[in-house]
């Protein structure tokens, strides 16, 4: 894989996997993609319809905040789902989630502030921080408790190295990992006590397994949302997705998505108002991932891999290696050379540990899973 540049940067993993398995499929071989998080379906097929129709003529910047319709659904959205009120002028439309980060750093944040994340966690966390000239400050988390954040674990990692900022998910990536209102309110408290901005990432909110989701929305609007249609409504290529802003910060963060972004793209907000109709098609295909969490759980186990409960939400499972390997990036290469199995090293998300850790995404379809692991079998036993 390629070098990495000598401040931080790191490359994504999951993509140079990635990258690779497109090359051994060129050359004629067959991959398992259980390395990108990407839904295996498409849009609803209304999304489409609603593109279709409007393909000839929707041309041209948006609002700098979006549609006014897709906005407006929004707002339906956390009133139904969440029985919670949301102007539809707190709601910045953005393009993915990556966008949100980016305007919720600059818009919350002074140059070079520090910004406190989970480790393992999604490693674009760490790289746009550190591309944006922000300080890092590193929650470790364990799996003896599910991987799960608690406000002790922030005010231990305050009381080490203040920070400013804390972005968090729930569900997580790579764990799945997801706190209930309870720890979620135990979060919120303790960020009000230290003064740290909340940034909530809910891009895997409508994947939780256990019940419904809890949005930061419902205990405090002081908190910056995240939120995407790239996992829940299937649209990853859209490139989609939104903020949710407390009232001091809505006017920076429009002017600042009018110089660096302008809008969000204009028929991906067109598809993605027609998607928040959709969510019956969105629980089809979650009933479909509960299926492959399952499976893979199940299979993951008789392989010898280390691995704990079934991970709460998302679409993940993260996997210990300590029977095959302590070098994750070499097992990833191995599998996917010798079982052509495509999985993402644990260093993707954890620089310190993830060395003895494996994710595998469960997202796509289930003969593609009960394939891998009939493959991996092959090769590790």
């Amino acid at each position: 894989m390629t070098d990495a540049p000598n401040d931080g940067l790191m490359p994504f993993h999951a993509m140079e996997i990635l990258k690779r398995a497109k090359a051994i499929e060129a050359s004629g071989r067959t991959v398992c993609h259980l390395e990108v998080g990407e839904p295996g379906a498409p849009p609803a097929p209304k999304v489409i319809e609603a593109v279709r129709r409007v393909l000839p003529d929707a041309h041209g910047y948006t609002n700098a905040k979006g549609l006014g319709e897709l906005r407006e659904g929004l707002t339906a959205y956390y009133a139904a789902q969440h029985s919670v009120s949301v102007d539809p002028d707190s709601i910045v439309c953005t393009m993915g989630s990556s966008a949100g980060f980016i305007l919720a750093f600059h818009t919350a944040f002074r140059p070079g502030a520090r910004i406190a994340i989970t480790r393992p966690g999604y490693p674009a966390y760490v790289n746009t921080l550190l591309g944006l000239g922000f300080g890092i400050a590193e929650i470790p988390l364990h799996a003896g408790n599910g991987w799960r954040l608690t406000g002790a674990d922030i005010a231990a990692a305050h009381a080490r190295e203040p920070f400013e900022g804390l972005l968090f998910a729930s569900p997580a990536n790579p764990t799945g990992a997801a706190v209930d209102r309870a720890g979620l309110a135990d979060i919120v408290a303790t960020c009000k006590r230290l003064g740290v901005r909340l940034i909530s990432d809910e891009i895997y909110h409508g994947l939780d397994y256990r019940g419904p989701s809890v949005s930061a929305l419902e205990l405090t609007r002081d908190a910056i949302i995240i939120n995407s249609f790239s996992k829940y409504y299937c649209m990853t290529g859209w490139r989609i997705g939104w903020m949710v802003l407390p009232d001091e910060l809505i006017r920076r963060a429009e002017i600042l998505q009018q110089n660096l972004f302008i809008s969000a793209p204009t028929l991906s907000q067109i598809a993605a108002t027609a998607a928040l109709g959709e969510r019956d098609y969105s629980e089809q295909q979650k009933a479909g991932y509960a299926v492959n969490r399952a499976l893979l759980d199940e299979g993951l186990h008789s392989l010898g891999f280390e691995i704990g409960s079934p991970s709460d939400g998302a679409f993940y499972a993260y996997a210990g290696i300590g029977r095959f390997s302590n070098d994750s990036m070499a097992f990833c290469e191995s599998m996917l050379e010798d079982a052509g199995v495509a999985i993402t090293p644990g260093i993707d998300f954890d620089r310190t540990d993830g060395a003895h850790f494996v994710r595998l995404s469960y997202a796509g379809k289930r003969e593609s899973i009960e394939l891998a692991l009939d493959r991996m079998a092959k090769v590790l036993r």
